[in-house]
């Protein structure tokens, strides 16, 4: 077989996890993750280290082993040491006090993965600030000015490309003295200064005098706020997410020890956004931990170019983890059969049976070979040896699996990369929770669940009334851990509607089975999930489209890690039979109205284009409490409409049942305008 090249990626972001933190605190848990024992254990979070405390450990171990890599130019990459990574964060911390930095200050850092984006974080952490990072998602200057003002930001550092998309927005930004260029720069503005102008600044002052640093320093404890990690605003403005030092440095260990240890030759690729949460920690600090190592994509001077760039990269470094999202995970799965589809039609039907016969044998992983399934064994190894070895040797040689964070993985998507020899080991977690509350692992794993939950961390299932519930009843996931959050910034009622009794309340449903294995079954508030994993709350554009259109009754928006959004419409029939009494007419009149929210329409510029639905399904009969769909507060029961229409959901998700004159449409309209 020849070999086949990546394709290029569609890599975007979600942020997903972060959780409270006390410096110590006794509590008493249940055996077995929190569910129904006899006897309680006490477990005891002490969390007595800080991030910098956290590097110093990992330099004391690791001095001259590579922490990262960068390809600056090309695909030729050079490597900092631990102990490299170390010097330059104190001197870029020096060079911050220079420029007026003070403890607790809030310093934003907008970029793509590089090396100063770490050397950045860790310093400004090195001075007792807090780090607020800023997704390169983020475009408006609306999105952008809210977190830097609201957070109160004195610093934004910014690569190349997010430094052009601050500039124009500059006089939105209320608190900020200063911007800190990563990347080299010819015209600087009166405001801004390069990154590495303020390393030698620091370096100076540090053969002086490293006093004032280190004092900085001793005062740090791992209460100390770490980051401000904003949520996607979901719902209104996004809430800023208070983590500690002791956060992080908790649900990093708790990462590894769940993982049961990361070797330290370990190469990972980090492609997702590195101020990703589950990126963040996961991706850095637990292999900070370790000593292990982290490379960067090749840098280009676009987005694009950057993307373009992840087949190359993957070549250069050969990776032994990478950390996945769903929508990355799709596209190397379309790559790879791509790839054996141009290696003929004999390939391809013996890679389909190959697939077959690995899923027959695999299971859902923990029960692997089990029952009469033993027999495959052999013939499993067979395929392996001529086909899958060759996939893994073309896409990364040293791949031993993915883990997987943001939202779900479909399980057919998993199983096709266990199949292959690269296991995708699907996660779960929140910004609120540092964010990983537990994972699938090389030793425990269990397909179409999201894993154990991590050590030291207690779990419930809960009901309406917080009151938990037995095995395998699902209910709301609420954690209690060092790795939870401190709360939201400058927002106590948030903060006390969702850590109660020390308790983080998820939002997410879900059940644990009696093997210990936790199930996420999606959100008790119903949020749109796409398939790279962001999140968005649909209310503000139902009622939007119910206040403004006389032909909508009611409207319920549908994505639940879909490529688009799509909606079930009640429709107002007595206003449309003024309008025609012709169902295509009709379904076309209602299309009208949802395009209004579109490019081009009047009302643009009111919601992220991407949750606007692309696809209706009229429904003849209303929501309402006699048929269950509506609550006795008179809010509509979404996960009983999901189900309800769960054939004509699918339905939309085709290029037929996408169309807004459908056949099931103009059915439904012809009955309606009779």
């Amino acid at each position: 077989m020849g070999a086949w090249r990546p394709m290029e990626l569609m890599v975007t972001e979600r942020q997903v996890f972060t959780m409270l933190l006390t410096k110590k605190y006794t509590i008493e848990s249940k055996e077995a993750g929190g569910y129904n024992q006899e006897h309680t254990k006490k477990i005891e979070y002490n969390m007595s280290k800080t991030l910098v405390q956290f590097l110093n450990e990992a330099v004391d171990k690791f001095s001259d082993s590579p922490f990262l890599y960068e390809a600056r130019e090309g695909v030729n990459y050079t490597s900092l040491t631990y102990k490299e990574v170390q010097t330059k964060a104190r001197e870029f911390a020096a060079g911050l006090i220079a420029l007026g930095v003070k403890q607790g200050d809030r310093v934003a850092l907008m970029s793509e993965g590089k090396n100063n984006w770490i050397v950045g974080e860790l310093g400004v952490l090195h001075t007792g600030a807090i780090c607020v990072p800023l997704s390169v998602k983020l475009d408006t200057e609306h999105d952008i000015a809210f977190r830097v003002n609201h957070s109160e930001c004195s610093i934004i550092i910014a690569s190349d490309q997010q430094i052009s998309k601050i500039r124009p927005m500059k006089k939105a930004f209320e608190t900020i003295t200063k911007y800190i260029l990563i990347d080299p720069e010819n015209e600087l503005q009166d405001d801004e200064i390069l990154f590495d102008t303020v390393l030698d600044m620091g370096k100076n002052i540090l053969q002086e005098n490293n006093d004032l640093l280190d004092r900085r320093i001793s005062e740090l404890t791992p209460d100390t706020l770490a980051n401000i990690s904003y949520t996607s605003g979901t719902t209104a403005n996004p809430k800023g997410i208070m983590l500690s030092h002791g956060n992080y440095v908790c649900n990093s260990e708790q990462a590894v020890e769940l993982l049961n240890g990361i070797p330290a030759y370990f190469r990972q690729l980090l492609i997702i956004p590195w101020d990703h949460s589950f990126g963040h920690t996961a991706g850095i600090y637990a292999f900070m931990k370790c000593g292990a190592s982290i490379a960067s994509v090749a840098m280009g001077k676009s987005s694009i170019e950057v993307l373009r760039n992840v087949p190359k990269s993957l070549k250069e470094i050969n990776p032994h983890l990478i950390m996945s999202v769903p929508a990355l995970a799709s596209n190397f799965r379309k790559n790879i059969e791509s790839g054996i589809e141009k290696q003929g039609e004999f390939t391809s039907n013996l890679f389909k049976k190959a697939l077959k016969v690995a899923y027959e044998y695999n299971k859902e992983g923990f029960n692997k070979g089990g029952g009469a399934k033993f027999w495959l064994k052999p013939l499993y190894a067979m395929y392996d040896k001529i086909i899958f070895s060759k996939v893994r040797q073309s896409f990364a040689s040293n791949m031993k699996f993915f883990i997987g964070g943001g939202a779900l993985l479909d399980i057919e998507l998993q199983r096709f990369f266990y199949a292959i020899g690269i296991p995708m080991y699907q996660g779960y977690g929140l910004s609120e929770a540092t964010p990983i509350i537990s994972a699938n692992s090389p030793t425990a794993h269990k397909l179409g669940s999201s894993g154990k939950p991590v050590p030291n961390m207690d779990i419930k299932i809960v009901d309406d009334n917080l009151l938990e519930v037995p095995i395998g009843e699902r209910g709301e996931i609420i954690i209690r851990g060092g790795n939870v959050m401190k709360g939201y910034w400058k927002n106590p009622e948030a903060t006390a509607e969702t850590i109660v009794d020390n308790w983080l309340r998820t939002g997410d449903m879900g059940y644990i089975d009696r093997d210990g294995y936790l199930f996420v079954l999606g959100r008790t508030k119903s949020l749109l999930i796409s398939d790279d994993g962001e999140k968005f709350s649909p209310e503000g554009i139902e009622e939007s489209i119910m206040a403004k259109s006389s032909l909508i009754e009611q409207i319920v928006l549908y994505n639940n890690q879909k490529p688009y959004t799509t909606a079930l419409i009640v429709p107002n029939v007595t206003e449309l039979k003024k309008h025609t009494s012709d169902a295509n007419e009709a379904a076309k009149l209602i299309e009208t109205e949802i395009a209004r929210y579109l490019k081009g329409g009047e009302l643009e510029n009111m919601f992220p284009h991407r949750w606007i639905p692309s696809g209706f399904a009229i429904i003849e009969e209303p929501f309402s409490e006699s048929n269950g769909m509506i609550n006795s507060t008179m809010k509509i029961v979404k996960h009983k409409v999901y189900d309800a229409y769960a054939e004509r959901i699918n339905q939309l998700y085709t290029p037929e049942g996408k169309k807004a004159t459908s056949p099931y449409n103009i059915e439904v309209l012809d009955k309606l305008l009779k």
